[in-house]
């Protein structure tokens, strides 16, 4: 039963007003931000205007097939939930909260690698969640890092390959957030400010489980967010280079996927490599500002992919930007910030309402364009806007 509360979500973009109003100013521009002037994030939405429809008329839409199957594995729906940092910092324990709502409505989901829950923790809450892992700098510790995911029980690993140096986020440092988070009297104003924040995520958190601290970026724990040595933890990726990936690729038993394709030769060398599918992604704006929006380069990297699937992220906010994607090649499409958002103001339920809002989306749109499963998206169903 949809409580009273969560009614008033209709959309996705419904859950950003609710969550800005709930979050401490440095902590709601550290989700929506990009970085510089945020070319890339905008023409991240843009992409998807390029595009119109064809349906097909006088088809039997009765019954749809939304589900996909992607590495051997089956999922209600094509959207599905991308990896975010820092989310339990947004919503109560909230790289679990996003896990179970989608292990339970039998959607993708990606916990990152830059959380403040240790990854066992929610592969225990929910079996099955894929894994985003950030390489470490040193190989013993990145071979340490791919043990302990494996002993975690991940089935699925997700290498980022796009965050080889730190972006220029201006927009953090103007909106008062800063890595490390910095103790200071504008800091304890934002929090006192949003009582429901503070009691609800912030302190529930400390007295319950301490300090956060980045837990899984290395194979042992890593610095609270308060401590400068996050800084370090952050800053020695630098020289990883495909030989590390293919490394990590010989270790690796189960699926392996590369996240950050933006170039069709990276993805021929990924497939090369052995990877399992790529995604296709600009990390929703936030790392190299003027990067090409992922829907644009789409058709040329599934092409470079051959058999191997290509997925898609940054700037996914409705059923009919996956459809798009879809008609374009894509397999399957990831949705960052509104689940953080929904998270946020929600909880699981909240993420849960979010899934089955795009999901419902996905459905409709199908059956609008004239299709019954997702194999029957074409090409020739989009039109150049």
């Amino acid at each position: 039963m949809l409580s009273r509360s969560m009614k008033r979500f209709l959309s996705l973009h419904d859950f950003e007003k609710a969550a800005k109003d709930r979050l401490p100013v440095p902590l709601y521009a550290y989700v929506s931000g990009a970085v510089e002037d945020e070319q890339s994030i905008n023409a991240n939405r843009s992409a998807f205007r390029r595009y119109a429809f064809r349906p097909d008329v006088l088809v039997n839409v009765s019954r749809i097939d939304t589900s996909v199957t992607l590495l051997g594995k089956r999922y209600v729906s094509p959207a599905g939930i991308a990896p975010m940092g820092l989310s339990s910092m947004t919503s109560y324990r909230g790289d679990v909260a996003m896990a179970v709502a989608a292990r339970k409505a039998g959607a993708l989901c990606i916990m990152s690698g830059s959380s403040l829950i240790r990854l066992e923790e929610v592969m225990d809450a929910a079996p099955g969640t894929w894994f985003q892992a950030y390489l470490p700098g040193r190989q013993d510790q990145i071979d340490a890092l791919i043990v302990r995911v494996a002993a975690a029980g991940v089935e699925t690993l997700v290498l980022t390959v796009d965050t080889p140096v730190a972006a220029n986020r201006e927009n953090n440092i103007r909106a008062g957030f800063s890595t490390p988070l910095r103790p200071s009297l504008s800091l304890a104003w934002q929090g006192v400010s949003h009582p429901r924040w503070l009691f609800g995520t912030f302190i529930k958190t400390l007295l319950r489980h301490g300090m956060p601290h980045f837990e899984n970026n290395y194979a042992t724990r890593g610095a609270p967010i308060m401590s400068s040595n996050v800084l370090r933890d952050f800053s020695d990726r630098g020289h990883l280079n495909w030989t590390h990936a293919a490394d990590v690729r010989r270790q690796w038993k189960g699926p392996m996927v590369i996240k950050g394709i933006l170039n069709p030769a990276d993805a021929r060398r990924a497939r090369e490599m052995g990877a399992d599918a790529v995604i296709v992604s600009n990390h929703g704006g936030r790392q190299l500002d003027g990067s090409v929006a992922p829907l644009l380069v789409l058709p040329e990297i599934v092409e470079a992919a051959g058999s191997m699937p290509v997925m898609i992220d940054s700037g996914v906010r409705r059923g009919t930007d996956v459809l798009k994607a879809l008609a374009l090649g894509a397999k399957a499409a990831w949705i960052g910030r509104p689940f953080n958002y929904a998270a946020t103001v929600g909880g699981e339920a909240g993420v849960s309402h979010a899934l089955k809002l795009i999901h419902d989306e996905i459905r409709r749109d199908m059956g609008l364009l004239g299709v019954t499963s997702l194999e029957a998206i074409r090409r020739d169903h989009l039109a150049d806007a």
